[in-house]
């Protein structure tokens, strides 16, 4: 049986979501930066070009209708390896575009699914507006939409499914962990100061500290010292727990870096630290047999 019939069948012995259909709040994806986080700093800002790529907007069919996503790929060659990437709490803006081509420039298929879609579009809010949107999204859900993603890769016969990583920002980090407990086809995840431990809710019954002993795949933790949401209690209690559970986990803590350390287009950005985690991702994707 092929990987992508394999997949799609996978995906479609999962449970259902119940979902009502209806109509997707967002449509598109924003284009530049999110509101909130104006203005940008262009100093340090990284841009990456679209040279040799095949790069855009597509759409993603998901159980109640279809959401859009950024997808981004060597415009020669494949089938790719395929990296999910995780967006913060500010949507599929530029910056999560960018890392997509990045990805691209390494040789990925990146996809980067707009996950908040049903929701609303926190493109044009402040942090304050923003933030009860994100706390209707529910975990079940954007598990649900990154298989999505999954299987939309290997209908795209550009992609080699064998070869799966995740990676997400904030938000995101915390997603990545919850998503490598979620599917047993993960080769890698690398979180970027995602948040660990948290109040129960219908939307997010569980946090990454709650299901270390789950993990199918290796994860690779990326905090700062200096993050004030994210204290470094809680990392180290994540790190005793994938121990005591026998996980492949590696979790960096870089001293003096601030939440966010590698967001290049805000205060937070810290060169050093961004450059390490960038390239202990790489080389942690190459290890697990992803690259």
């Amino acid at each position: 049986m092929k990987e992508q019939d394999f997949t799609l069948d996978r995906l479609s012995l999962a449970p259902k979501l119940d979902l009502s259909r209806r109509e997707m709040v967002v449509t598109s994806l924003a284009t530049g930066f999110a509101a909130a986080v104006q203005p940008v700093m262009a100093q340090t800002m990284i841009t990456t070009d679209t040279e040799g790529l095949e790069a855009g907007e597509t759409k993603i069919k998901v159980e109640d209708g279809e959401i859009p996503a950024y997808q981004a790929m060597p415009a020669e060659g494949g089938p790719f390896p395929i990296v999910l990437v995780v967006q913060e709490i500010f949507g599929v803006h530029e910056h999560i575009k960018d890392i997509c081509r990045r990805l691209a420039k390494e040789g990925y298929m990146a996809i980067a699914p707009e996950l908040f879609a049903r929701q609303g579009d926190v493109s044009g809010l402040s942090i304050n507006e923003i933030l009860p949107i994100v706390a209707k999204v529910a975990d079940q859900q954007v598990l649900s939409d990154l298989d999505a993603a999954v299987a939309y890769a290997a209908a795209s016969g550009k992609a080699d499914t064998n070869r799966l990583a995740i990676t997400g920002f904030c938000w995101g980090g915390r997603i990545a962990w919850l998503y490598a407990a979620h599917n047993p086809n993960l080769k890698a995840a690398v979180a970027w100061y995602g948040r660990l431990v948290g109040q129960q809710s219908e939307a997010t019954p569980r946090h990454p500290v709650d299901i270390a002993a789950e993990l199918k795949a290796p994860v690779l933790g990326l905090y700062g010292a200096a993050d004030q949401g994210i204290p470094v209690e809680t990392v180290e209690r994540m790190r005793s727990a994938c121990e005591a559970a026998g996980k492949t986990c590696e979790i960096i803590i870089y001293p003096d870096a601030p939440h966010a350390f590698h967001a290049d287009y805000r205060p937070s950005y810290r060169p050093e630290p961004a450059k390490d985690g960038w390239s202990r991702m790489l080389a942690w994707f190459r290890k697990h047999g992803v690259a």
